[in-house]
């Protein structure tokens, strides 16, 4: 099997790893933005999700010769390694349940909020977890600092939602004020793409990022209605996805490395890529159980749905497997990363928000028009995340 010994290796694996998983978050944002409902969507991720991890077990996982002491993934499928494969589908769990979470926080508080808040969770306490369960190879005097900088982060990135909040409120109120002045309507000279026109929508023309307007349009558009609801729920979703995010990589570290001397001895530990494959069935198994349970079941006052509606929705089914794979690719090249650098410092790849906080702005208009304090806020967040992967980058280790 193929196996990454380089610090540079490393590094390299952490960065396409964090633009990966940086960029599906916005892909399923999309799709909730154009009405399409999450539990469909999160259906068809979870598909390819697990064919990614199929992939890279069959391909890294099966390259080179099968020694004893380092078996290739089909060889390990067979051995008395049960502890080990429990711990990596516990990590598989949490994440399935985490993931799914913030798909219902994005619609209360955005993308990039969500991401910057749970991801700096998962680094504050996945981080010092990994530190100690690897043996402390990373150094300390550079990991924590970095650590530091994320729980600034997400200090910033609840002041960026508070900020944005109440200039969304501003601007709603402002519109509801004057909703009789044609002038409020303001209207882009390019029309609508037909597939942005989910549920009937009569509107011929795009509203402007940032205005009221947009703001209107967007909650008839999606599938998940937030106007009148507390963001409470938002954020409380949010820190619970988190801690379920903080507590995936440890596990997984523990598949990987026995630091608790489970397995009997003479077996080998797990490789990457067959803990990754267990880690990703249960990933695949829970997700299709709460989803389809979500179907018939709704939360958040979604309409009821049905596996007949699902398997004909092929609405926008191409980009929610982009979705999937690029999360599933994602994740693997982080353990990748880690098994090499150690799991610590593989945390840098939580530093997603960038790459979802541009996405936001990008594709959805995120903080346009926002007041200045918004602004000086969101630049602040941005900085933190660049000190915390530059930082934390530099404190990998070698794993003996």
């Amino acid at each position: 099997m193929y196996l990454v010994e380089s610090k540079e290796g490393a590094i390299g694996c952490m960065l396409l790893s964090l633009f990966f998983l940086g960029t599906w978050p916005a892909v399923m944002t999309m799709l909730e933005r154009r009405g399409r409902l999450p539990q469909h969507t999160y259906l068809d991720y979870t598909l390819t999700n697990l064919l990614a991890a199929v992939i890279i077990a069959l391909t890294l996982g099966e390259i080179g010769n099968n020694k004893p002491h380092e078996p290739n993934f089909l060889s390990q499928l067979s051995q008395d390694n049960l502890p080990s494969v429990l711990f990596a589908m516990a990590g598989g769990v949490v994440l399935s349940v985490g993931n799914l979470s913030t798909q219902y926080a994005w619609a209360f508080v955005g993308l990039s909020v969500v991401e910057v808040i749970a991801s700096s969770i998962t680094v504050v306490i996945g981080t010092t977890l990994n530190y100690f369960l690897d043996d402390r190879i990373n150094k300390a005097k550079i990991l924590f600092p970095g650590v530091g900088c994320f729980f600034i982060a997400v200090c910033l990135g609840s002041a960026v939602h508070s900020s944005n909040t109440a200039d969304n409120k501003a601007k709603l109120n402002d519109f509801s004020s004057h909703h009789k002045d044609a002038a409020q309507y303001v209207f882009l000279s390019v029309p609508i793409d037909s597939r942005d026109l989910e549920n009937g929508s009569a509107s011929a023309y795009e509203a402007k990022a940032g205005t009221a307007v947009f703001l209107i349009e967007l909650e008839k558009r999606r599938s998940i209605k937030v106007f009148g609801k507390s963001t409470f729920i938002g954020l409380a979703i949010t820190f619970f996805a988190g801690v379920c995010f903080s507590l995936f990589s440890p596990a997984f570290n523990l598949a990987t490395n026995d630091q608790w001397h489970t397995l009997k001895k003479g077996v080998p530990h797990l490789s990457v890529y067959t803990a990754f494959f267990y880690f990703s069935v249960s990933c695949f198994v829970v997700a299709i159980i709460l989803n389809i349970t979500f179907l018939y079941h709704p939360i958040l006052n979604l309409p009821k749905s049905s596996l007949k509606a699902y398997l004909r929705d092929w609405d926008g089914r191409g980009w929610a497997f982009l979705a999937g794979l690029l999360c599933g690719f994602g994740n693997g090249l982080q353990f990748m990363g880690g098994q090499a650098a150690g799991y610590a410092a593989a945390n840098a790849v939580q530093a997603l928000p960038l790459v979802s906080t541009l996405w936001g702005i990008i594709l959805f208009g995120e903080y346009r028009k926002s007041s200045r304090r918004t602004y000086i806020l969101l630049g602040g967040m941005s900085l933190m995340f660049i000190a915390a992967v530059a930082v934390l980058m530099e404190s990998s280790g070698h794993r003996k």
